[in-house]
């Protein structure tokens, strides 16, 4: 399932009223070493600091970036690529790409950069390492906005499992070839699997509203890293997660975490579904859970005009 949004997010967005097409080339890599690896981070404006964590786990910044490039207007605005993605190096053994890596790079930033709070906005995966830093690091966070995430390693199976069910009762002539290659032994980071899998119809997985594409730069760029998908998620994750998102779990943390959070749902959601992300009603209660009902994984993209209007009075843009 989420090996297919390496390529959705490779597609040209039409543009919308928060979209500037050229904003890519507003933005400067920097590379800064830590650990002894280059790590690529593009930052401009400012004012109070963002910082946007995209999904995969093997995206690039870029999307993001995309989406939310504007803010330097308002904000200062940190985009950057973990270990292994987009600009920045691979890591020398896979085992270094991790959730806890991810959450560890974040802060190592933050104090790099020289900053006293930040806020998190992350998309997909990139909420994990965002609840993971704001739970740990609790006194360094202002705000967060949660988009279509992941409470736990369990609901990120349980996702899988309900994306799998969906695609097998609704296209059972593709299914039974899937089944065909899963009884070989084949595994979803395999071909032919991988391309058989990631070539179902995206109207459930990610977008309600399929003509949408992501604003993404003009020049060739690395927008995924199947290796860190691999490495994090598991060699055959679109089934059996493991590596360790499959340790991840903040269900009963959540209630704790102070700043100030946004947990944002799309009703058609194929990747987060509804019923695993009102959950957050229960663990999380303090936090504002909105529902978009338009939408399914990138409610930026389908209701635009409803998700930066929630966005700018959330964070208290002008």
């Amino acid at each position: 399932m989420k090996t297919l949004f390496a390529f959705l997010l490779c597609l040209q967005l039409p543009a919308l009223a928060q979209q500037d097409p050229e904003i890519f080339e507003k933005f400067e890599s920097k590379f800064y070493t830590i650990d002894g690896y280059k790590i690529n981070v593009e930052m401009k404006g400012s004012g109070d600091p963002i910082f946007f964590l995209p999904g995969g786990p093997g995206n690039s910044h870029d999307y993001m970036q995309g989406n939310f490039g504007h803010y330097y207007k308002t904000n200062t605005v940190v985009f950057f690529d973990w270990i292994g993605r987009g600009k920045s190096d691979d890591a020398k053994d896979a085992s270094e790409y991790a959730v806890e890596k991810d959450v560890l790079l974040i802060e190592k930033l933050r104090k790099l950069l020289n900053f006293d709070k930040i806020s998190l906005v992350g998309h997909s995966y990139g909420t994990v390492p965002a609840q993971a830093y704001a739970i740990k690091y609790a006194d360094n966070v202002d705000k967060m906005v949660l988009i279509n995430g992941f409470h736990s390693g369990a609901m990120w199976q349980a996702n899988c499992d309900s994306y799998n069910h969906y695609a097998k009762t609704h296209f059972p002539e593709k299914w039974k070839k899937v089944d065909s290659l899963r009884a070989l032994g084949y595994l979803s980071s395999e071909e032919p699997l991988k391309s058989l899998y990631g070539s179902f119809p995206t109207k459930y997985i990610y977008y309600h509203n399929t003509k949408l594409k992501q604003n993404v730069p003009k020049e060739k760029f690395r927008g995924w890293a199947n290796d860190v998908y691999t490495t994090i998620i598991g060699v055959d994750g679109d089934f059996h997660v493991a590596g360790s998102m499959i340790n991840q779990d903040y269900r009963r943390k959540l209630k704790d975490v102070e700043a100030k959070t946004l947990i944002i749902a799309g009703r058609y959601d194929g990747v987060s579904t509804p019923e695993f992300a009102v959950q957050y009603k229960t663990f999380m209660p303090q936090a504002q859970f909105v529902m978009f009902e338009q939408s399914s994984h990138n409610p930026y993209l389908e209701e635009p005009e409803k998700f930066y209007t929630l966005f700018d009075e959330f964070m208290e843009i002008k």
